[in-house]
């Protein structure tokens, strides 16, 4: 099989690196596309996607394959596959980096970092670019800096023609506003622009364990120390088993537990302040909050998250943190049947909350917290372990409809969530103009293999 202009590489089935080149993070996910396309820079990008749309080929989108749902793969189509493409190029003076479309937010860590910049990522470090800023990109930087999403100044983007256009504020306005929390559904993003902030080198960073039997009072504690606390704190809540790390004594392996995970954008003086009175929270287990590299602190969750483990998610924003929902919290988190399922909550507000609710495509503005359900087990436990672990996060799910706020953050959709969990991301008004650019550079749907806003007429939306 051959691709006109194409210089990259071509991978069908019977490469010796097919099944390795298939594979994605969530080792759930087991598909068999046609062909892989491991594209080089963006003519490659635009080769493949003509391609595809010659020969009316399914078309999947690549960049860090870090997607619970295995968007990133697809069964008998093309994987147009960013993963090779994954320079970082940072600019001091201005404080911009160029991010490849492939590139993970270890690449980007990296390289911002050796000038004492940061841009808000993800929270670990394998996880791709591309994915987590088309949805919005929350990360402990987003109180402070936004989300990712608003730090992104432009994108060079390939369309469903195969044209290479660039989306920013002044060119093609509509489609760079839809780019910002809309998903892969208008083009294959090669290249991300994104503004930097002075970060570390050194911050004042890490996580705080009690007993699970805490867990309600921490909570408590936490609903009113995190409403107060300054934007330069985020924080992340952790509900599952200790993860056996080498920083943490082995006693206290997968020991059940809550924590809570900080990261200060700020001096660590400040820092020491914001964090005080968490410190001093009843009796931790484990305190681990100190001067920490921050590039150390982004990847101090990898191997907690593995490539090749089975994952299924489950996500609502809430509408706050409720003594009800609290106990719904301490009652089913720590009742999964696998010592890896967790469960996280992330606090939003700051910097994310005073984005004018339209400016972006990204929904959540107004959410105080968002919480993800995470059901994990390992390949050979797949079969009546899977279907426990999908059970116990639906369970946990559905206890805390009650306690939900609109909305879902799309990045967090699993497989089985169906468009009107799409629809119920964006909410009415969002949706509606998301469609109105997806029918004006993808009006066939050409990139559909993601969480799809089919194109249409508005007026057929109701």
């Amino acid at each position: 099989m051959k691709i006109d202009a194409f210089r990259g590489q071509l991978i069908t089935a019977d490469h010796a690196d097919y099944d390795t080149a298939r594979a994605v993070w969530n080792g759930a996910v087991d598909r068999r596309p046609r062909l892989i396309a491991r594209c080089t820079g963006s003519a490659d990008v635009s080769a493949a996607v003509r391609f595809a749309r010659d020969r009316d080929l399914e078309i999947a989108v690549r960049g860090g394959g870090h997607n619970v749902a295995g968007t990133a793969v697809c069964d008998d189509g093309i994987v147009v596959d960013l993963s090779a493409m994954r320079s970082v190029s940072v600019d001091a003076d201005d404080r911009t980096a160029s991010v490849q479309g492939g590139a993970l937010w270890c690449d980007v860590d990296h390289e911002t970092q050796a000038h004492g910049l940061a841009t808000t990522g993800g929270i670990v470090g394998h996880t791709g670019v591309a994915g987590l800023t088309l949805g919005g990109g929350m990360g402990f930087l987003m109180r402070k800096y936004g989300l990712t999403v608003d730090n992104l100044l432009s994108a060079e983007v390939v369309t469903a023609e195969g044209s290479i256009i660039r989306a920013s504020a002044d060119e093609h306005p509509d489609l760079f506003w839809a780019l910002r929390g809309g998903g892969g559904n208008f083009g294959v993003v090669s290249s991300f622009r994104f503004a930097l902030h002075p970060v570390g080198p050194t911050v004042l960073a890490g996580p705080v364990f009690w007993e699970a039997d805490d867990t309600t009072e921490v909570l408590r504690f936490y609903r009113d120390f995190a409403a107060d606390a300054p934007d330069g704190l985020g924080t992340v809540v952790t509900l599952g088993t200790i993860p056996p790390l080498s920083a943490i004594p082995e006693h206290l392996h997968w020991r059940p537990a809550v924590a809570i995970d900080c990261c200060y954008a700020g001096t660590l003086d400040e820092g020491e302040r914001a964090v005080r009175a968490l410190r001093r929270l009843g009796s931790p287990l484990l305190d681990l909050i100190s001067p920490t590299p921050y590039v150390a602190h982004q990847w101090a969750l990898d191997d907690t998250v593995p490539h090749g483990w089975h994952y299924y998610w489950k996500s609502v924003n809430l509408a706050g943190i409720s003594d009800d929902a609290i106990a719904v919290m301490a009652d089913h988190a720590y009742a999964a049947g696998s010592r890896l399922s967790y469960s996280k909550v992330f606090h939003m507000g700051g910097a994310v909350g005073r984005v004018p609710g339209d400016a972006t495509a990204y929904a959540g503005r107004d959410v105080a917290h968002n919480i993800i359900i995470d059901a994990v087990w390992l390949r050979e436990e797949a079969g009546e372990r899977a279907v426990a672990e999908k059970a116990w996060a639906q369970r946990f799910l559905d206890a805390l409809q009650p306690h939900r706020t609109g909305g879902v953050y799309v990045n967090f959709l699993d497989a089985d969530d169906d468009t009107s969990r799409v629809r119920e991301a964006y909410g009415d008004h969002i949706y509606r103009r998301l469609v109105e650019v997806k029918t004006t550079y993808d009006p066939e749907n050409a990139f559909q293999h993601n969480k799809n806003i089919p194109p249409g007429r508005v007026g057929d939306l109701d």
